[in-house]
C-alpha cells in the first residue's frame, strides 16, 4: 500500500474511533461542551473551519484518484484475454482489488469526515438548548416561588387582620362594628347623593326646557292678541 492509502486508512480508523467515543450515551452534551471550551481543544477549534477545508480537500483529491485507478485497471481485464497468461490476470486482479480497495477507504473517510462535523454541530446545539431549558425552568421556578410568597404575605395580612379583630375586647368590638356600619352608610350614601345630584340637573334641565316653552307660548298669545285687536278696530272702524 502506499503513503497516501496508509495515511488514508489510518486516518479513517481514527475516525471511525472518534465517531464511536462522540455517540457513547453515557457522555451528556453539556460534557462534551465543557470538553469543547477547554483550552487546548479551543486552541485547536479556532482554526477548524481551515482544518476541516484542508482534509476535505485532500480526500476528495484521493477519492477522485481511487475512482481514476479503478477505471484505469478495470481497462485492461475488459480488452486484454487473459485466459491464456495467468500471470497477467492474476497481476491485473490485485492491482484492480488495490483499486478498489483504495476507492472504498477514500470514500468512506470522507464521508465520516462529515460525519464528525455533523455530531459536533448537533452535540453543540444540543448542549445550547439544555442550558436554555435549564435556565428557563429556574426562572420559572423562582416566579413560582415569588408569587407562593406573595399569596402567603396576603393569606398572613388577612388572618393577621381577623386575629387582630378577635383579640379585641367586647366593647371594642361593638365599635369596630359600627364603624364598619357606618363606613358603609356612608358610602351608600354617597352613592344617593350623587344619584339625587344627577336627578337635579335633569330636573333643572326639564325646567329650563320647560320655561322656554312658556316664554314661546306667550309670546305667540300676545301676536294672536293683537292680531285680534287690529281685526276688532277695522270691523269697527
Amino acid at each position: 500500500m502506499a503513503l497516501q492509502w496508509t495515511f488514508v486508512a489510518s486516518f479513517m480508523y481514527i475516525e471511525i474511533a472518534v465517531v464511536i467515543i462522540l455517540l457513547l450515551p453515557f457522555v451528556s452534551p453539556g460534557r462534551w461542551q465543557k470538553i469543547f471550551r477547554s483550552r487546548l481543544v479551543s486552541g485547536v477549534s479556532a482554526y477548524s473551519n481551515i482544518y476541516f477545508n484542508v482534509f476535505i480537500a485532500i480526500l476528495l483529491m484521493l477519492f477522485v484518484d481511487s475512482i481514476r485507478e479503478v477505471h484505469k485497471y478495470t481497462a485492461p481485464t475488459d480488452e486484454v484475454d487473459l485466459k491464456h497468461n495467468p500471470d497477467a490476470a492474476n497481476l491485473a486482479m490485485m492491482r484492480l482489488f488495490r483499486a478498489q480497495r483504495n476507492f472504498y477507504i477514500s470514500g468512506f473517510a470522507l464521508f465520516l469526515w462529515f460525519i464528525i462535523r455533523r455530531l459536533l454541530t448537533l452535540i453543540n446545539e444540543e448542549a445550547k438548548l439544555a442550558a436554555q431549558c435549564q435556565a428557563y425552568k429556574k426562572q420559572a421556578e423562582s416566579a413560582t416561588e415569588a408569587a407562593k410568597r406573595l399569596m402567603e404575605e396576603k393569606d398572613n395580612s388577612v388572618n393577621k387582620g381577623k386575629e387582630d379583630h378577635e383579640d379585641l375586647d367586647p366593647e371594642e368590638k361593638n365599635i369596630a362594628v359600627k364603624l364598619d356600619q357606618t363606613k358603609e352608610q356612608l358610602v351608600k350614601t354617597k352613592e344617593e347623593l350623587k344619584k339625587t345630584k344627577v336627578d337635579l340637573e335633569t330636573l333643572k334641565s326639564q325646567a329650563t326646557s320647560t320655561n322656554n316653552e312658556y316664554d314661546r307660548l306667550l309670546k305667540e298669545h300676545e301676536k294672536l292678541q293683537k292680531q285680534v285687536d287690529t281685526e276688532s278696530s277695522k270691523k269697527d272702524n
